[in-house]
């Protein structure tokens, strides 16, 4: 479990508490002895909170604020509190999305459909949209809403390829997954380029490349076609070489990626770099990449969906309910192999 306490120093589970000492802001908080090691360490020992004093009701007010859409000085402005104490607070509260994509990654699945699509705002300084590392990509699970990959950077095989390692991932611990975009066919090259498998069908000559056994790739073409010369692409395609056994069960029609651009008007609304109205972009692609790693652990693990009306991790089976703020700052950051 995420909140299992563990010994910072051998993590063994085998802990007995040891005492209580008072601290100035947040009350009592216990202490533990190790059983294995005799190490004796404090509740919050590893966790966000470890060696912080403010009350723990303004951490989360700040952090919350800030995942709903206010800006950073703003922020400062209203709490009170300088801006390298929120920068930190933000690495801290950031770093935790790795410790919680791993223990997600850590799930078998028996079917997923994901959608995806990518979402614009300027760095830094206005420049042609080529050059901007404002590009995000998002990989969502359509039916449970639970965002797999929001990654930003230049619009460039890079950026996609660390979507696509995201995507591999998961296929690894799905038996069924069908990747649905709009129009951009980059997402399929290289899928297919780190996901395929020869398929020997008995015939003289070499076994020809397809997809994994129950990965699907559908492409949906928007606009007009008349302008191209040639023969017009379909509508509906599937970009690359699929698994003869796979099955091919995906009508039409839900071949979109209408749930997650639902998602890029709500990041819109609640990440001020992202605003269409203002000339808000935000200052670098390290920044930015922090706050979309606090508002992924947001999204996916205390929010509730408007849609499902439960937080997507809960939906998709992680968790038995959503977890809280407080929750969320009191898990251990910990190697990956001990979540």
């Amino acid at each position: 479990m995420l909140n299992t306490q563990r010994c910072p120093h051998c993590l063994s589970e085998h802990i007995e508490d040891y005492g209580v000492y008072k601290t100035k802001g947040n009350g009592d908080r216990k202490l533990h002895q190790c059983m294995e090691c005799d190490q004796v360490f404090s509740e919050t020992k590893g966790t966000f909170l470890e060696g912080l004093k403010k009350p723990i009701s303004l951490i989360i007010n700040v952090l919350q604020s800030r995942s709903e859409g206010m800006g950073f000085n703003a922020a400062c402005r209203v709490f009170e509190i300088s801006k390298n104490t929120l920068l930190d607070w933000e690495r801290k509260f950031a770093d935790l999305k790795g410790f919680l994509m791993v223990y997600a990654l850590l799930n078998t699945f028996l079917n997923q459909l994901i959608e995806g699509d990518e979402v614009y705002t300027k760095v830094a300084k206005n420049v042609p949209v080529e050059e901007s590392e404002g590009w995000t990509i998002v990989l969502m699970d359509r039916a449970h809403r639970f965002i797999w990959a929001l990654e930003c950077g230049k619009k460039d095989r890079e950026l996609f390829l660390s979507a696509i390692q995201i995507l591999k991932e998961i296929i690894d611990r799905t038996s069924d997954i069908t990747l649905v975009t709009d129009g951009e066919r980059r997402y399929s090259i290289l899928l297919f380029e780190i996901c395929y498998e020869f398929f020997r069908s008995g015939r003289p000559g070499r076994p020809r490349r397809v997809l994994r056994r129950g990965v699907r790739v559908r492409l949906k073409n928007k606009g007009s076609q008349s302008h191209r010369r040639g023969r017009k692409r379909p509508k509906y395609e599937a970009p690359c070489s699929e698994h003869p056994e796979t099955p091919q069960n995906l009508p039409s029609s839900a071949i979109h990626a209408n749930h997650v651009e639902a998602f890029n008007a709500s990041l819109r609304r609640r990440h001020s770099a992202y605003r269409r109205k203002t000339n808000t972009y935000a200052k670098k692609k390290t920044g930015l990449q922090r706050t979309l790693d606090i508002f992924w652990i947001a999204h996916n693990f205390i929010r509730k969906h408007f849609t499902t009306q439960k937080v997507p991790a809960v939906a998709l089976g992680l968790l038995k309910e959503g977890l809280s703020w407080e929750q969320i700052l009191k898990i251990q950051r910990q190697p990956a192999f001990c979540i």
